[in-house]
């Protein structure tokens, strides 16, 4: 093992998983995780669920942070960085509970952080070889996304809107700090950009949801993306105030 392989090796590494309602999957994630890459210890962090998605993410030998009522995806995964920032992890990264993302992935989103090329990578569902097929509707909103936040960034993203991604200590003291609420792939991005976080893409692949369906329904689309282009705007004058450990 090189020298760059014993430093990653020494790394700890955790996976956050917010989930709200997820009994039917959240099981299978842990299992995955846990196959596939073993050195991560699992968070699965329980958004007010009324189902047993806390229960079974304990049975399946994961932590779990049970939020006494329903904070909504940008409260759990920061609850998750805070519990990373606290417990002294180097690297912590978002899977989602409803097993769309394939834990098989982790390696290549960690990859660039183990070998000191970024600070947050972004696992892009619209580069490499498969494809995400979005509906046409989904896929207009996801690509004026990451057209607004590159060009604000000078910084080519495709896949703005993805929640596959990771971060290295720089990336969780940030987001265990201050995480934007409600719809929050995007602005996290632009926080991350203005703290000058050095931030990669990388390919992944997307799986079918296997139940439920998702919170971003047509009538919440127009809500959405109003909401997400004033959250970018105001993001441009926000005062950084979340300083580097190196700084």
């Amino acid at each position: 093992m090189d020298a760059e392989g014993r430093a990653g090796a020494s790394l700890r590494r955790i996976a956050i998983i917010p989930a709200f309602n997820e009994e039917g999957t959240v099981g299978r994630v842990i299992r995955e995780i846990r196959q596939t890459h073993p050195e991560f210890a699992i968070l699965v962090v329980d958004d007010g669920s009324k189902d047993r998605t806390a229960v079974i993410g304990a049975e399946h030998g994961a932590r779990v942070a049970r939020l006494p009522f329903n904070l909504g995806i940008g409260g759990a995964v920061q609850t998750g960085y805070k519990f990373a920032l606290e417990n002294g992890f180097d690297i912590a990264v978002q899977v989602d509970g409803d097993g769309q993302h394939d834990p098989g992935q982790l390696d290549v989103l960690v990859a660039p952080l183990i070998a000191g090329e970024a600070d947050m990578v972004i696992g892009s569902r619209f580069t490499g070889a498969r494809m995400y097929r979005a509906s046409h509707s989904r896929r207009l909103g996801i690509r004026l996304f990451a057209t607004v936040i590159s060009m604000v960034v000078r910084h080519h993203f495709t896949d703005t809107t993805s929640g596959f991604r990771a971060v290295n200590r720089h990336g969780i003291r940030l987001f265990a700090t201050e995480y934007p609420h409600d719809y929050p792939e995007v602005e996290a991005i632009l926080m991350a950009a203005r703290q000058r976080l050095r931030l990669v893409e990388v390919p992944v692949s997307m799986r079918p949801r296997e139940r439920g369906r998702s919170s971003i329904n047509a009538p919440r689309s127009f809500y959405y993306l109003v909401k997400v282009m004033l959250a970018i705007f105001i993001g441009l004058f926000r005062k950084n105030v979340v300083p580097r450990e190196d700084q």
